[in-house]
């Protein structure tokens, strides 16, 4: 971060969610209640699937204990700061910290997004060739995924920020958000970044689209290979995948507006943001577990070894 060094703005001024002091004292009790939710239930999610046997070996609950993994890090790079920035006039944030959090933002993102696809796949091959599950979704082969989705994370959050840290910001310091987003902050340097901006938000485009686009073909392929079965087969496979839609659309929907209309600023954009990055680790760990028997069994089984341990 020596680049820092070179930037006249050592921090920056988060707009919030509002301005009115009424409704920030509602927000920060509102939000705080979401936030620990939502910690609390995706980490049961990681727990309980970490202490059971079944679950643990089987591809899909490995995967949607590392997806609960991923939330709990989605919903705490900027809910905290939001959270406590509802009780201050002045909502400030380092040059750093305002780098850290579009690191992590991308990061995670990124990571997640691959993640589902995966989670895609494993649902086609359960499905389509059951015979070969257990060949195809073996745990060197999940533990692959996995690692090939943090690693596209990774690359694709540093490519932001390389770009990001070196442009010169010297003037305003002002972002109409609640947290630190990309396409507001490289508004801010002091030089045309409309080419650099396309690229930048072309990435994330790219990296969006392509993987939505696979999930919409595996769903595809899954739902027309199950209607040539029984009826049977294919009232199984909807409830199999249905939770998995909800979550595609819940996380997607929102990143794919915010970054295919990146330069025309909605007010819904802010809405958005709040939806993505605190709504929607809530509500995956609530379709996860509410619609899913194996998952609700298994931890009542936990909660009554802790009770009876005590």
């Amino acid at each position: 971060m020596e680049l820092q060094n070179y930037s006249l703005v050592s921090e920056f001024v988060l707009y919030g969610l509002c301005t009115s002091q009424h409704l920030q004292h509602f927000f920060f009790i509102f939000f705080s209640g979401i936030y620990v939710v939502t910690v609390l239930g995706n980490l049961i999610i990681v727990v309980t699937v970490i202490s059971d046997p079944h679950l643990h070996s089987s591809p899909m609950y490995f995967l949607l204990g590392n997806l609960a993994f991923l939330d709990i890090w989605l919903a705490s790079f900027a809910t905290p700061k939001m959270i406590r920035d509802f009780l201050s006039d002045r909502k400030l944030i380092s040059f750093g910290g305002c780098m850290a959090q579009i690191f992590f933002l991308h990061f995670i993102g990124g990571a997640e997004m691959v993640l589902l696809v995966s989670m895609a796949y494993d649902r086609y091959v359960a499905i389509c060739k059951p015979l070969h599950y257990m060949t195809m979704m073996s745990r060197k082969t999940c533990m692959g995924l996995v690692l090939v989705s943090w690693v596209i994370g990774f690359v694709h959050s540093i490519s932001q920020v390389a770009f990001t840290v070196n442009l010169p910001y010297c003037g305003p310091n002002e972002v109409d958000s609640f947290f630190c987003d990309l396409p507001l902050v490289i508004k801010l340097a002091c030089m045309d970044t409309y080419v650099l901006g396309i690229l930048m938000i072309s990435d994330s485009g790219l990296l969006s689209m392509s993987c939505f686009v696979l999930l919409l073909v595996s769903y595809t392929v899954i739902l027309i290979t199950v209607r040539q079965h029984a009826a049977g087969g294919v009232s199984k496979a909807l409830s199999t995948c249905s939770a998995h839609i909800m979550v595609v659309l819940l996380f997607f929907g929102p990143c794919i507006f915010i970054y295919v209309w990146p330069f025309s600023r909605f007010s819904v954009d802010k809405l958005l943001s709040v939806f993505y990055t605190i709504f929607t680790p809530l509500l995956n760990s609530l379709i996860y577990t509410l619609r899913n028997k194996e998952m609700k069994t298994a931890m009542k089984k936990l909660c009554n070894q802790h009770v009876t341990s005590h």
